[in-house]
């Protein structure tokens, strides 16, 4: 990057961590750490639950999802407008009435305290990972841009979010998450725009499009139907999306604190709403333009000379192995056959460096679907734009990831420490171990970035699968509380055990794709329940 670059993207990230620091101003206590003293406007709140869902995993691995696998990732939010209206009608009224700092403290009063811990840290385990995984996704920026070692890049930028969230809690989240959003935005449009700039001079948005259909990257609503049969093991489809992504949706929203954090931080009941259901209207449209500009950038490298292989870092690393001749061989075989525009024997070459990639560096899954948007970032654009691009990357993995780390925050302090540890804190007390406790959490979050190197997926579709595992048994163990009445804690307990093992067990035997996992950790939940609550009754009877 240029010095010019620097400039904007240090200019921009300091600019928004002082406003927020300034706006962090809030009472010491767990209400105004955690929740902003209930004081949000719904434009607020709707900026903070798509900012929190936005992380810098959307802005880096999207476009790559789009690049390789075409626009039929859209299909995954197709569930989530019904969701919202659901969560509106049912979840979030009974949660701002009870007046919950978490959304498991509903289950303690509807079950028992052994339920409420469960699902607590179900919760806290998978969203523990998934933010992991959220910090390893900035870190590859500074890993490429500075030429450091992944492992250094974790740290530094996992300890600037630690920083960052525990100064400022929930109000500081909401009111950075509005600056960023802005920007993010912005941001994304322009890079759009300059994809269709850099094209030939012949060549229009609707030109880029059309080559891109012709390529089947234009598969926005695909059946999941081959051979006049449904592919269960289809990632996404329109049924996988309308109905596996509104229950992922409906647990992810409902159920899961660092959502329910954002709408709780409402002034009202109808503030919450409104955000949620404008969240509904605004996220589809919002992801399908990130996607898009994925689809634009590989129109554009059907007219450039696209890279061999996407992740410059791991090229530099395994040049300095034995297989330096073979990576240049190939290389100098790709450079020949692009003006051939033989795009089988490109793809094969690809395979091919991959192959060798691997083998030049054990233990490397060589996936660059997460370096693509990146590496058409830093080589195409101008100067300046560069800057501001990578700092609206680092904007959306502050924004999701400090929402994160209060609502992991909040849950163990509610849940666990002044529940098994000390009930009697004082406000201050309460506050200062919440702090510590984000603390804590940002040295996890570290560590499972580290262990994130090699997930074989693009990182978005790695932090939904690994949701998946767990939101369809949390969803089912709510659905049970809201309206199922007879069934009892123990009857819901285990079936949430066994439900959760089979999930795992389905899983790991590959047999149906990860969406559908939602729905069925649910159905587990709640069948299981049901079959249950006589038997446990009859025992008790007897």
């Amino acid at each position: 990057m240029s010095n010019l670059d620097w400039i904007i993207l240090i200019a921009t990230l300091s600019g928004i961590i002082i406003y927020g620091m300034y706006k962090s101003r809030t009472t010491k206590n767990l209400d105004g750490y955690f929740l902003s003293n209930r004081s949000m406007p719904w434009y607020l709140v709707l900026l903070s639950i798509m900012g929190t869902q936005a992380s810098a995993i959307t802005f880096i691995s999207a476009p790559g999802q789009a690049y390789t696998d075409g626009m039929r990732f859209v299909q995954y939010y197709f569930g989530l407008p019904l969701a919202m209206i659901v969560i509106c009608i049912f979840f979030a009224p009974v949660f701002r009435k009870l007046k919950v700092y978490t959304a498991y403290e509903f289950l303690e009063n509807r079950f028992d305290v052994k339920t409420r811990t469960l699902t607590s840290g179900l919760f806290l385990l998978s969203r523990g990972l998934s933010t992991g995984i959220s910090i390893y996704a900035p870190s590859i920026i500074l890993s490429s841009l500075l030429g450091w070692n992944i492992y250094y890049t974790n740290l530094v930028m996992g300890g600037l979010l630690i920083i960052y969230t525990m100064s400022g809690g929930a109000k500081a989240v909401a009111y950075t998450q509005q600056l960023q959003l802005i920007i993010i935005i912005g941001g994304m449009f322009l890079a759009g725009y300059l994809v269709v700039r850099l094209m030939p001079a012949n060549i229009g948005f609707t030109d880029a499009l059309k080559l891109a259909g012709g390529q089947g990257k234009m598969n926005i609503i695909t059946t999941g139907v081959t051979n006049n049969h449904f592919d269960w093991k289809d990632k996404y489809n329109i049924w996988s999306g309308v109905i596996g992504g509104f229950f992922l949706a409906l647990s992810y929203f409902g159920t899961d604190q660092s959502q329910v954090g954002r709408y709780l931080t409402a002034k009202s009941d109808r503030e919450s709403k409104v955000g949620l259901l404008m969240n509904g209207l605004v996220k589809v449209p919002m992801q399908f333009l990130i996607l898009l500009v994925g689809v634009l950038v590989f129109s554009f490298y059907q007219y450039h000379k696209a890279p061999i292989y996407f992740d410059e870092s791991k090229i530099v690393a395994a040049k300095k192995t034995p297989y330096k001749d073979a990576l240049v061989e190939l290389e100098q075989k790709y450079t020949a056959d692009i003006a051939k525009q033989d795009v089988q024997e490109l793809n094969e070459l690809r395979t091919q460096y991959k192959t060798i990639l691997k083998k030049a560096l054990p233990g490397d899954d060589a996936n660059d679907t997460n370096y693509i948007f990146l590496r058409f970032v830093v080589d195409n654009l101008p100067k300046g734009l560069v800057g501001l691009l990578i700092a609206v990357i680092f904007l959306a993995a502050w924004g999701s990831i400090a929402a994160a780390l209060n609502s992991l925050a909040s849950c163990t302090v509610v849940d666990f420490h002044k529940k098994f540890i000390n009930k009697d804190c004082t406000e201050q007390k309460d506050y200062n171990i919440s702090r510590w406790y984000t603390f804590g959490w940002g040295v996890f979050c570290i560590i499972v970035a580290m262990f994130a190197y090699n997930l074989g997926n693009s990182l978005i579709e790695a932090v939904n699968i690994l949701g998946s595992l767990f939101y369809g048994v949390i969803l089912g163990i709510f659905l049970v509380a809201f309206w199922i009445k007879h069934v009892r804690g123990n009857a819901v307990f285990i079936a949430a055990v066994i439900s959760e093992i089979l999930i795992f067990l389905i899983y790991a035997l590959n047999i149906i794709s990860f969406l559908w996992l939602n729905v069925i950790g649910a159905f587990l939940v709640i069948v299981l329940s049901l079959l249950l609550q006589p038997i446990l009754s009859f025992s008790k009877k007897n």
